[in-house]
C-alpha cells in the first residue's frame, strides 16, 4: 500500500492552478461552464421540473456528457506529460463513453443491491408506496441509513475511477477494479477529503445561486426558461460549477499520482496550443 497525503495533493493543485490557470479556465469554460449555462437557460428549475419537453431533456443529456468529457480532459492536463488543450479535449471525448459505461455498471449494481433492502422493508410491513407512511417509519429510516452508508462506501472506493479512465487505457470493468485497488487502505483519508470538499462546494454553489437568484428576480424579473433572468443566473452558476469541477479534477489527478505510485508524473506544464 502506497502512502497518501491530502495536503501534498492540495499543494500541487494550488501550484498547477496558479501557474496554468488560464489553460484550465479555457477548457473548463468550454466543456463545463458553457454546457451548464445552456442547461440553466433552457431548464432553470433543474430536475425539480418534470414538465419539460423532450428536447430539453436531450439538451441536458448532451450537456452532462460534455461536462463528463471536460472532467476527464482536466484530469489529463493535470496528470501530464505536457499536452495541448485541444489534445486534452480530444482525449476526454475519446475516454468519456468508456468512463460513462463504468458509471452505468456501478449504478446498475447499486440498484440490484437495493432490492434486498426493499424486501426487508416490505417484510417489516412498511408501505413503500405511501410517502407519508415512509416518512414515519423507523424501519425505513434505519434501512435508508444503511443503504446511504453503502452508497458512501462505494462512492469513496470509486473515487479514482475518473483518473483511471483518463490516465489508463482500461475498459469499464478494469476501471472499477483498478479504482477499488487504488483506494484500498485509504478509505478514511479519501472519505474525509471528499466530505470536506463537497460540503464546501455545496455551500458555495447554493449560496451563489440563491444570492444571484434573489437579485435577478428583483432587478430583472422572474426566472423562466429562455429568459434574460435565467441566462444571468445560469452564467453565474456555471462559472462556480466550472471552478469546483476544475479544483476537484486536479485534486483527483494528484491523488491518483500518489496511490498509483506514478513517480514518473511530475507537476507538468500544459502547452498553450489548441
Amino acid at each position: 500500500m502506497t502512502d497518501l497525503s491530502i495536503s501534498k495533493a492540495w499543494e500541487e493543485t494550488r501550484v498547477i492552478i496558479a501557474r496554468d490557470g488560464r489553460l484550465f479556465a479555457s477548457l473548463a469554460l468550454a466543456l463545463v461552464a458553457l454546457p451548464a449555462t445552456i442547461t440553466g437557460l433552457v431548464n432553470p428549475k433543474g430536475i425539480t421540473d418534470t414538465s419539460t419537453p423532450f428536447w430539453v431533456d436531450l439538451v441536458v443529456l448532451a450537456a452532462s456528457l460534455a461536462a463528463l468529457a471536460g472532467q476527464l480532459a482536466l484530469i489529463r492536463m493535470a496528470l501530464g506529460p505536457a499536452t495541448t488543450v485541444g489534445d486534452a479535449v480530444g482525449h476526454g471525448l475519446k475516454r468519456m463513453p468508456i468512463y460513462l459505461l463504468s458509471a452505468i455498471i456501478i449504478a446498475c449494481g447499486l440498484l440490484v443491491v437495493a432490492i434486498p433492502f426493499v424486501l426487508v422493508m416490505i417484510a417489516a410491513g412498511v408501505q413503500i408506496d405511501n410517502e407519508a407512511a415512509l416518512a414515519r417509519s423507523p424501519a425505513f429510516l434505519f434501512v435508508g441509513l444503511l443503504y446511504f452508508m453503502l452508497l458512501c462506501f462505494v462512492g469513496v472506493r470509486m473515487l479514482m475511477s475518473s483518473p483511471v479512465a483518463s490516465a489508463e487505457h482500461s475498459g469499464p470493468i478494469a476501471i472499477i477494479r483498478r479504482s477499488w485497488e487504488l483506494t484500498s487502505g485509504h478509505f478514511w483519508q479519501l472519505f474525509g477529503f471528499i466530505l470536506v470538499f463537497f460540503l464546501a462546494a455545496v455551500v458555495v454553489v447554493v449560496a451563489a445561486g440563491a444570492a444571484v437568484g434573489i437579485l435577478v428576480g428583483l432587478l430583472i424579473g422572474p426566472i423562466e426558461p429562455m429568459s434574460v433572468s435565467a441566462l444571468v443566473v445560469a452564467l453565474v452558476q456555471a462559472l462556480v460549477q466550472a471552478l469546483v469541477t476544475t479544483m476537484l479534477a486536479v485534486m483527483l489527478a494528484r491523488l491518483y499520482v500518489q496511490v498509483a505510485g506514478r513517480s514518473d508524473v511530475d507537476v507538468s506544464v500544459p502547452k498553450t496550443g489548441i
